[in-house]
């Protein structure tokens, strides 16, 4: 007879069923003891939110800051605060370099975002040796408090900044991360002077733009019927709107995460994913408040009534908000995987303003865009990869930015270790080049449609009328009945809140579970990683993120459709006074009179000026027509300029600009003309020209070899200073 124990099979029938017993039996103790632990940390999650709401100023800042000014003290008070954020230990700031401004959003959520991890945006400003300042708020807005308030509060802050900053090459640096970018926007549209480059990631600017099928949340207004939703929500929050509210619509977006992965993920890893869990809570649950007033006019003028790319919103002073009057380079980094700001809501605003390319370098602007493939919207601002990767080539690279001549271009970053040549002119970890691009390029990604406009311009309209209808009929009788404490109960029982409360130490069962899980980690016996029945839950869960995706899917096509059939009717088009003809449903700014003069008087007096200057000019001149021909600016040839700049310490960076935007406009207006006038510039010192002349050779080849239209370009000049 055979030995069972020398069998093919390890287990006779008799041993087979024990061994399953006690994988079952491993996998009940596991799974007991992970849902003692997900609870505690649940319960953490709650004392932490309560500790953190008694504070006077919530944030999730990991640096150490001092307070420069407080908003609430100011005649026309808002909830904002500007302080200034310590390095930390090691990290040295270069006082002449542009002090960085971090404006965090007020979106729902408390501040701090912006400097949440070392590897952040206000970390990676610091390492590249920037003065740092943040701008938060306090979780209550000031009574009366309004958005064109906290426009004029973070003026005076911008102001100090650079009053603190006398020695600082350049005018400060504003991030703006999501809503707090087009506030941002509008600031520098007003006030032109105060800021340097702003750099506006994630950030919505044009809100009725998307692509069909990928993008439902711009329906949610229209088939709300409008914004006396708004309305109604603050009347009964008592003057105020809940921060949780919006929380919860961004939560709503993704379904399966919200109602399981997150909370599984946890569950799944509770043994070390609890810190992770709780470091992001600590911000993700900070809910805030805004007053009524501000919320109505964000839905009203942006989210619903998308007036901003227009120009068509009028500040109480009078003062029409123009976002061609920004003189500073815009960097607009958006991700192809942002399903709260896709690409086509982050730049749809640059070809709202402009029809032509010339328009946009008449105007003086200076427009970059990056977009990143899949990083969703938070990962923008909270994932260290892209704070190592894109924030970093970004801030040590702003200089360059600053000084782009005008016009619309594309970041492209390339890894360092692909670079052939001059590694050593590259700050990071990737070599970072500024490609033109044309309003084309943008518009493909767009895909602007006057059906679409026509649509929402008919939304828009629904949303006026039904917001009157409900101010006259039932405002007055919802406001008498309504008060703070209805608005308190409504954002204690609010989905994103009511969590907070069942798991806090306020509930007497979460007590015995603190006690419980501690003696589960003394005792804890995780099952082994390949029991089967890991297998079957991995399994289960897949088939419920599954499900929750497919009712996603089904609830955001039936929105579409609805928004679609809705207001693609010509008969409420008509009822509404929006007309089916090649007229656009709204405005869409032109070059007015004035300006036009103003840029035909510009080009008269560059003309008269091409042969002015000296050799500083004829230098600057030269690279430009060089530049102007290649694939783009890259950050090695300006390395080897700023280098140059620093030896002989003649021009400062402002003057440096000034000069190259000049020379880019004469080579534009009059190439010819603009080089023949190079010769008569030079000095007759010819040891001095052939000095100048292997400097632009170095920058022109910084990036490698001079070849193509670029060589040629470089003989050509090489020929007008022998001419010299």
């Amino acid at each position: 007879m055979t030995d069972p124990s020398q069998s093919r099979f390890p287990f006779s029938g008799q041993q087979a069923f024990p061994a399953v017993g006690q994988q079952a039996l491993d996998y009940w103790i596991d799974g007991w003891q992970r849902t003692i632990l997900f609870w505690d940390v649940l319960r953490q999650r709650s004392d932490q939110y309560y500790a953190q709401k008694a504070k006077e100023v919530p944030n999730v800042l990991s640096f150490d800051a001092e307070l420069v000014l407080d908003g609430r003290t100011f005649e026309r008070p808002a909830n904002y605060l500007l302080v200034r954020v310590k390095p930390p230990k090691g990290v040295v700031i270069d006082p002449k370099k542009r002090p960085f401004v971090v404006v965090d959003p007020r979106a729902g959520h408390g501040p701090g975002i912006g400097g949440f991890k070392a590897d952040s945006e206000l970390g990676m400003a610091m390492r590249a040796g920037h003065p740092s300042y943040f701008v938060g708020f306090t979780p209550e807005p000031m009574p009366g408090q309004t958005i064109e308030d906290i426009m004029r509060v973070e003026a005076v802050f911008l102001e100090k900044v650079i009053e603190l900053h006398p020695q600082a090459e350049g005018k400060p640096c504003v991030i703006g991360n999501c809503q707090a970018g087009w506030a941002v926007m509008m600031l520098a549209a007003t006030r032109p002077e105060l800021a340097g480059p702003l750099i506006i990631p994630g950030s919505p600017l044009s809100y009725w733009a998307g692509v069909e099928g990928e993008n439902p949340m711009r329906y949610t207004g229209g088939l709300a019927g409008g914004t006396w939703v708004t309305a109604l929500t603050s009347d009964l929050g008592g003057g105020k709107f809940d921060g949780a509210l919006l929380v919860e619509n961004f939560e709503n977006l993704n379904p399966a995460n919200t109602l399981w992965t997150k909370n599984y993920d946890l569950w799944k890893q509770v043994d070390g994913e609890g810190p992770r869990f709780l470091e992001f809570e600590k911000w993700w649950g900070g809910h805030v408040s805004l007053n009524a007033e501000e919320m109505q006019w964000i839905v009203d003028q942006l989210f619903v009534g998308n007036r901003l790319a227009t120009a068509e919103i009028v500040t109480g002073d009078g003062v029409r908000i123009d976002l061609r009057n920004i003189r500073s380079p815009i960097l607009c980094f958006c991700s192809k995987g942002d399903n709260i700001t896709p690409p086509q809501q982050a730049l749809g605003w640059i070809v709202d303003l402009y029809g032509k390319d010339d328009d946009l370098r008449a105007c003086g602007q200076t427009i970059i865009y990056a977009i990143h493939e899949s990083i969703g919207h938070l990962g923008i601002f909270v994932g260290g990869g892209v704070a190592r990767k894109e924030h970093q080539e970004f801030e040590s690279n702003i200089d360059l930015i600053d000084v782009l001549p005008p016009g619309l271009y594309e970041a492209v970053m390339t890894p360092k270790a692909a670079a052939a040549v001059n590694t050593d002119l590259v700050g990071g970890d990737w070599v970072v080049r500024f490609e033109p691009r044309t309003l084309d390029d943008v518009r493909a990604i767009v895909q602007p449609d006057p059906e679409n406009e026509r649509r929402f311009a008919a939304a828009r309209r629904v949303s006026e009328i039904n917001l009157g209808l409900y101010r006259t009929l039932f405002q007055p009788f919802v406001q008498a009945f309504a008060g703070a404490q209805t608005g308190e109960w409504l954002h204690k029982l609010n989905p994103s809140e009511l969590p907070y409360e069942m798991f806090s130490e306020r509930n007497p069962l979460m007590r015995q579970i603190a006690l419980l899980a501690g003696q589960v980690r003394e005792q804890r016996r995780p099952a082994a990683p390949d029991n089967p029945l890991l297998q079957v839950q991995a399994a289960i869960s897949d088939a419920i993120i599954a499900a929750l995706d497919g009712y996603r899917d089904l609830r955001d096509h039936t929105m579409e459709q609805i928004f679609l059939s809705l207001y693609s009717s010509p008969v409420l088009q008509a009822l509404v006074g929006i007309r089916a003809s090649d007229e656009p449903p709204r405005r869409h700014p032109g070059i007015e009179p004035e300006r036009t003069a103003f840029i035909e008087q510009r080009i008269a007096e560059l003309k008269a000026r091409l042969a002015e200057g000296g050799l500083r000019e004829a230098t600057i001149r030269s690279l430009v027509y060089i530049g102007m021909a290649g694939p783009g600016v890259d950050e090695r040839a300006f390395e080897v300029l700023r280098r140059m700049r620093a030896e002989h310490g003649s021009i400062t960076l402002e003057e440096f600009k000034r000069l190259l935007r000049e020379q880019f406009f004469a080579l534009l207006l009059d190439r010819d003309g603009a080089l023949a006038a190079i010769p008569g510039m030079l000095p007759d010192d010819a040891a001095a020209r052939k000095e100048v002349l292997e400097k632009i050779r170095q920058v022109a080849s910084a990036a490698g070899e001079v070849a193509g239209v670029r060589g040629e370009r470089l003989a050509q000049i090489e020929k007008l200073f022998a001419a010299a």
